[in-house]
């Protein structure tokens, strides 16, 4: 019984720690983004937006849903999670003494103590039940307790990693369905394109018969009908490509009972983001979350690895009854006990144990350049896209000026080859212009809402699904 008082104290000895002190360090980037401008005041942070409030569209909220509940990417993240989560305990077990209860009954008959095969001994039997503690480490220099930090530390990176990976998924989402989104009104315009130049090709024909225009305005309509036919078979292409991509990220076909989908001129996406600082990213990103837990994690490694040249002690021992008859097994008169400390120290390894703290100590420098790389990565995807926004509108606004103007100038030089007073080239050039001014609004508009998600994921967005939520998981954790 003495002992079981004694196990307290023995724990209480495992204060010692090995461990070098963890100084994060300063992140690599300015202090500030190169672009600023005013968010609304109603608007939260991105990591604190829930993606319905970001994506307002009902069709890509279904296909959010969708794509969470079907990725086989985020799913496997969650299993790493469950993982690293059995891993933790089962290193935090180390530093906890093992305890069981063992029972032996032996029955057996020898040879007589002269060997003769003529008289065999009597048969003997014993029955014992004892309370073991079975080679428990004194942690007297923080081995199991830096390897057990180590372990909780990659636990909770993993956590983070699963969450990255869903703000990637959820970002990966909006992106191909605004690019399908693209892709579809691209052939819409393609087709109409198509049609205006088929008319145009139809009065050509009319006028030649008539004897008002020569068979080279024929050739030129119908050259530039065939152009406009395969430019609509190119855009049905990338149509059918988008939509291929769109159901890898989703992890399964499209459901025939979608919302319908609204154009990119309507949709309903917050442009303009509260930026803060460069500082919130770590707070804000689980990337960069999880690049510093697995720094904590390398840190950890290096104090078990020192703890390793130092001498490990360990107990075994055990306290029961041991008799020859059942029925006196809990007689106090026949009470045994075993106490068997046990001290190792290293003496030659070989250079291992030298190496493996040289090993860790090169991982935890590779975890620093991880973790500056990953801030320097985070930093430029926010200055960038706050780029684009800065922009986008300008630019879109401009883009609108010139769309009508071009179809104010085909207007004029329809009516004028009408009226025989321009030559088929003109009209040919007017026409073309305008197909490639609303090419160009089109392909505006798309890499606006693009970089519109590109802000969002970059700021931490994507990982709740309505405003104000937190994960549970990582509460609990820390």
């Amino acid at each position: 019984m003495r002992l079981l008082f004694i196990l307290p104290l023995i724990v209480s000895l495992s204060a010692c720690s090995l461990k070098p002190d963890l100084q994060m360090p300063p992140a690599p980037v300015p202090e500030h983004f190169p672009v600023q401008y005013q968010a609304a005041a109603s608007v939260p942070p991105a990591s604190a937006l829930g993606w319905r409030a970001m994506f307002g569209d009902p069709r890509l909220q279904r296909l959010i849903e969708l794509a969470l509940e079907n990725n086989r990417d985020l799913r496997l993240a969650a299993l790493n999670v469950q993982a690293a989560q059995a891993q933790t305990v089962v290193a935090g077990a180390a530093r906890l003494p093992a305890v069981g209860l063992e029972g032996t009954h032996t029955r057996e008959r020898a040879l007589d103590s002269g060997g003769s095969r003529s008289g065999a001994g009597a048969v003997s039997q014993q029955t014992g039940l004892n309370v073991a503690l079975s080679a428990f480490e004194l942690d007297l220099f923080g081995r199991v307790r830096s390897l057990s930090d180590a372990a909780f530390a990659r636990y909770l990176a993993s956590q983070h990693g699963r969450d990255a990976a869903q703000i990637t998924l959820v970002g990966a989402v909006a992106e191909a369905y605004f690019a399908q989104r693209l892709a579809d009104e691209q052939v819409q315009l393609a087709e109409q394109t198509l049609a205006d130049w088929q008319q145009s090709l139809d009065l050509a024909r009319l006028l030649k018969q008539s004897d008002q225009s020569s068979s080279l305005d024929v050739a030129q309509a119908e050259s530039q009908v065939a152009l406009a036919d395969a430019g609509l078979e190119a855009g049905r292409r990338r149509l059918l490509l988008a939509n291929n991509a769109l159901q890898l990220v989703l992890g399964g076909s499209l459901p025939a009972d979608l919302p319908p989908a609204q154009p990119l001129e309507r949709q309903p996406v917050i442009a303009r983001l509260p930026a803060g600082l460069p500082a919130d990213l770590l707070l804000n990103r689980p990337d960069l979350r999880q690049a510093e837990q697995v720094l904590v994690a390398a840190n950890a490694d290096i104090g078990a690895a020192r703890a390793a040249f130092f001498p490990q002690i360990s107990l075994t021992a055990s306290l029961g009854y041991a008799s020859t008859s059942l029925k006196d097994l809990f007689d106090p008169a026949i009470q045994v006990w075993r106490f068997a400390p046990q001290i190792s120290q290293p003496l030659f390894q070989g250079g291992r144990l030298r190496a493996e703290l040289r090993l860790a100590e090169i991982r935890k420098s590779e975890a620093v350049a991880f973790y500056e790389r990953a801030v320097q990565v985070a930093f430029r995807e926010v200055a960038d896209a706050l780029a684009g926004t800065a922009s986008f509108d300008r630019q879109i606004d401009a883009q609108l000026r010139a769309v009508k103007a071009a179809e104010r100038r085909l207007h004029l030089s329809d009516l004028r080859y009408r009226a025989g007073l321009d030559g088929r080239l003109e009209l040919l050039d007017a026409q073309r212009q305008l197909q490639a001014a609303r090419q160009a609004l089109l392909e505006l508009r798309g890499a606006d809402i693009a970089n519109r998600v590109a802000l969002y994921k970059s700021l931490g967005g994507g990982l709740h699904e309505r405003d104000g939520e937190r994960p549970s998981v990582i509460a609990e954790a820390l």
